[in-house]
Order: structure tokens, then sequence, then C-alpha cells
């Protein structure tokens, strides 16, 4: 093993940690089956986890000139006890795609070992005079490690990352000083030209949000995802995964997500034939054993190259062009993509690395046990749970407006947070966790991303949803030791983070209502949630 300052250095980062959550194999080694025999180019082209796509390997890079290197990192899916879904997820798609160039005809080297990836390419670097070429990695940690090494070496060429839509440099200094996603939204729309009739948007409004939060009613039954039966080489990740990871989250049984372009495609055709259509007006539903309901999930697939963004969002609006599916469902889809998804990588970019560090209001408590276990009286947070625990995701309200929710207003350390949903969603890489969770639903940031704190009372999850009428708690009592504990729990962080709500007029209506409380109410306010929060199991992590 290279001991090199900088293979120190990576492995001060990213070390596995002394703990029986791992089973450590020996020494990096490259893995045959994924693997072409005889010499490579001199020319290397590295590919990560999250690029597994050829169309964006330059057009310069050819099997005929180029050889591509893949990583497979114990260290890197044991910083956190990452579910066992997401590390099966991660690696079967890797070694598919892997194959996939094995079979396009490129020569491969497929390494695996305890190691970070950078110490990984460091000796492999070391072993040959090579050049190895690689795309800006998308997580700050790797990019700063390749960096390093590059230097160290003088064998390695930097490429621009083509997997956004958008270069963070021209909007860095804007979202540093708080710049509103609406108004990237809007500029993204004019420059790329969808939902757009010259520079006025489709049908009269920039968006349809107001159209877009229905209950669904009873008895209706959105269709289930399409699901993919684990093949041979899944398998024997699974087996991997259960075998090296066993104190890991959740398990591989029952996984069911494609990993392979091919299956990621199935997975688009499934959603824009049979859910696209009502996505738009039940996007914000919460519906009792229904995880998905009319959401994609192909933020799974975007995330790690199997998809891309803007082949979704030509989907989108060819559905909308043949009238196969309505504008607030075709608006909000893309809103997703090139506003949301956009901003919060550009966000990343021009915050870190010192927003890891984000906790405006100073939270100091671990997670709740529930988010580890499920086991819990309130309804909405075992629903909530249970899908992550059992499948690695869920939509987006339940995360931002049921779990983030509640962590804030039980004063969760917003970081610890961060953590369970790294660890916890197929979908969460570290650019687009972390400003979901600092910026926007833990408003840890002090508001840089988000206009206002994304708290609410058991009312909202009433509204919009059916999880309060089987729940031990009453939604319609606001005190006392039956009373839904969302809703004394928010008017305590209202009461005690006042000049969070002060500052933005959007919301002043707050403090009104909290203001037109008397004295006993917002006494019993206090000690309600004084009791609740001294009372709350919490998870450590380990």
């Amino acid at each position: 093993m290279n001991d090199s300052p900088v293979a120190q250095s990576y492995r001060a980062v990213t070390a596995i940690p002394e703990s029986e959550s791992v089973t450590l194999v020996s020494s990096s080694e490259t893995l045959p089956a994924f693997s072409s025999s005889g010499r490579l180019h001199n020319q290397l082209w590295f590919v990560h986890a999250d690029q597994l796509n050829q169309a964006k390997i330059p057009s310069s890079f050819t099997p005929e000139n180029t050889s591509l290197v893949f990583c497979e990192s114990a260290a890197e899916v044991s910083k956190l006890p990452f579910h066992k879904k997401k590390i099966t997820y991660i690696w079967s798609a890797q070694r598919h795609f892997a194959q996939e160039c094995l079979d396009a005809g490129w020569q491969v080297a497929y390494l695996k070992g305890d190691d970070p990836v950078a110490a990984q390419l460091e000796a492999r670097l070391a072993s040959a005079d090579h050049q190895l070429h690689y795309m800006m990695p998308a997580e700050y940690d790797l990019r700063q490690q390749l960096a390093a090494l590059a230097e160290e070496t003088g064998r390695m060429d930097c490429h621009p990352n083509t997997f956004f839509m958008s270069d963070p440099e021209e909007w860095r200094e804007k979202m540093a000083g708080g710049y509103l996603m609406e108004y990237f939204y809007r500029e993204m729309r004019k420059r790329t030209g969808y939902l757009m009739q010259g520079d006025k948007p489709e049908g009269g409004q920039w968006n349809f949000d107001k159209d877009n939060r229905k209950k669904l009613p009873a008895g209706k039954k959105p269709p289930k995802p399409v699901n993919f039966a684990p093949d041979e080489i899944t398998r024997e990740v699974m087996q991997e995964v259960e075998d090296r990871f066993p104190k890991h989250w959740g398990s591989t049984g029952g996984f069911d997500y494609a990993v392979d372009r091919a299956g990621a495609l199935r997975a688009a055709d499934d959603f824009f034939r049979n859910r696209f259509k009502e996505f738009g007006p039940y996007e914000d539903a919460l519906v009792t054993g229904e995880y998905v309901v009319y959401h994609s999930t192909l933020s799974i697939y975007m995330n790690n190259g199997l998809l891309g963004a803007e082949e979704l969002c030509l989907r989108a609006l060819d559905a909308w062009e043949n009238d196969a599916a309505p504008i607030n469902s075709v608006e909000g889809y893309i809103r997703q993509i090139i506003g949301w998804r956009e901003y919060i990588r550009n966000y990343y970019e021009a915050m870190m690395p010192q927003v890891r560090d984000a906790n405006t209001f100073g939270f100091t408590h671990s997670i709740p046990e529930s988010f580890w276990t499920g086991e819990t009286k309130m309804k909405c947070i075992s629903e909530c749970v249970k899908p992550v625990l059992e499948t690695g995701y869920s939509h987006h309200i339940p995360r931002l407006m049921v779990l983030s929710n509640y962590s804030n207003l039980t004063e969760t350390d917003p970081r610890e947070l961060l953590k369970w949903f790294w660890y916890g969603y197929l979908d969460a890489w570290e650019w687009v966790v972390l400003p979901n969770v600092l910026g926007m639903s833990t408003f840890a940031d002090g508001g840089v991303l988000a206009s206002k704190p994304y708290v609410s009372s058991g009312n909202y999850i009433n509204k919009m949803g059916d999880y309060c009428k089987n729940c031990h708690y009453s939604v319609s009592q606001k005190s006392g030791p039956k009373a839904c504990p969302f809703n004394y729990l928010y008017w305590n962080f209202v009461d005690k983070h006042q000049p969070a709500f002060e500052e933005n007029g959007r919301v002043s209506f707050m403090l009104n209502m909290l203001n037109k409380k008397s004295g006993e109410e917002r006494r019993q306010i206090r000690e309600d949630s004084e009791r609740y929060i001294d009372a709350l199991k919490r998870y450590e992590h380990r």
C-alpha cells in the first residue's frame, strides 16, 4: 500500500471506522469478472460511481485509445452506516456499467478494495506510466482528493462535469449571497425554452403549484412502479453487502431497483405512461402504505448517471405536446429538475465546505431513535420512516414536511439529520442531500437558501394525508398527553425562534397568532414541549 503523505491524508478523511460494522479485505485488487485481460492503454479515463453513462465520456476518448478505470471502495460506503440497499445499488450499477463498457469494446480495470478511491487510483498510477483523465466529481471531498493526487503525480487531467445543465461558476456569487430558487428557475426556463412561448411562460404563469396540493381521495390507488428482479450480479452484491456490512441500516432483502440504463429507461417509460398524468395534482399527498404515490423515483437513476436530466425533461415536454399530461404535472416535474435539482447543486458549489457546519438554531440532540427503528406511537413518523428503512426511498413531502419538520421541532442537530438522510436514501449524494437538509428543510444555514423555516403543526399533515385518523394521538387536541406532538412543538418552535419569522413578512401571521394566545396557553405549550423533547429517545450515530 502506498504510504505517501497524500495517501495518508486520504485515509485520514475517509478511513473505515474501527467498528464491527464492516468486514475488511486485506488489500486492493482487480475484480476479474469486470476487467479486461492484458495491458491497458497508457491513457485512462476514471469512471466514478455517479457517472455511469457512456454518452458522457468525451468523444476524443475511444476504446481504441483509452482504457476505463472503476473503483469500488469499502471505505467510501463505511463513512456512515449506509443503507444496505444503497450499497447494493451503487456497486451493482457500477458493475453492470463496467460490463456494458466491456461489451462495447472498452478495456476496463475494475479496482476493488478497502482504500478510498483516490488511494486506489494513486496505487494504479504508481504501477505503470499512465495518464489518468477524470470528470470533475460532484462530491467535494473526492474532488479535493483527486486534485491533490493530480498535483502530486503530474499525470492527471480534470474535465468539466457534463451531467448538469448549468455552470456553477456563473451562479456562485449570487448563490452565496442568497438567491431564490424561483428567480433561478425562471432564468433556466428562458435559457432552455422549456414551456415557453417566446419570452412568456406557457399557460400564462411560471408555476402551477396551487394546482398540485390535492389529498388523494379515499379508495384511489396509484399504480405500483415497475420492479426488477435481481440478476446474478446483483445477487452476488447483495450477499457481499450482508456479509461485509452486517450492522449497516436496513436489509438487502426485497431489492428491486433497476441497475443498468436499459432498466432505468424502463422505469422512466413506466412513470410517463402510468403515473405522470396525475403526478402534479397529488405531488404532495401523504398516503398510508404508499411511499411513491404518483412520483417517478427517477432521481435514483439521474443521480448516478443512468438517466440524464435533459432527456427526462424532454420526455415531459413530449407528453405535454401530445396531450398526454396536464400542464401542472409537466411544469411541476420540469421545475424539480431544471429548477430545484440544478439550483441546489449550484448552492452546494457556492457554499462548500463551510456550510457543513451550519446550525443556525444551535440544536445539539441526536436523531430520534424512531428514525432508526421506525417504532413510535406517531403514525406519521412510522409511516414515513418505514419506506426508507425498507426501500431507501420516499417522496419529497415525507422528507420535508414530516421527517425534517419533526427533527426541527424536536431540536435535533441538523447535521445529524443530514447523516440520516445521506445514508438512508438511495438518491442521496452529498451535493443533493446537504442543500436539501441544511439549506431547505431545517433552515440551518440561517436563510441563505430558504425564505422561511419549513415547520408546521399537525394540521398540514392531516390536510395532505390520512395518517392522523389511525394515530395514537389526536390532531384536534392542542395540549396534553393525547395531543398531537406536532401541535405544541410547532408553537414552541415559533415562540423560541421568533427572529426567523419576524424577518420574513410572508409568515409574520404566525407571530400574530402566537401573540393572540393567552399566557396560560403559552405556558402549557412550553411545558408540553419540554416534557416531550426531554423524554424523546435518541439514536447516537457510531
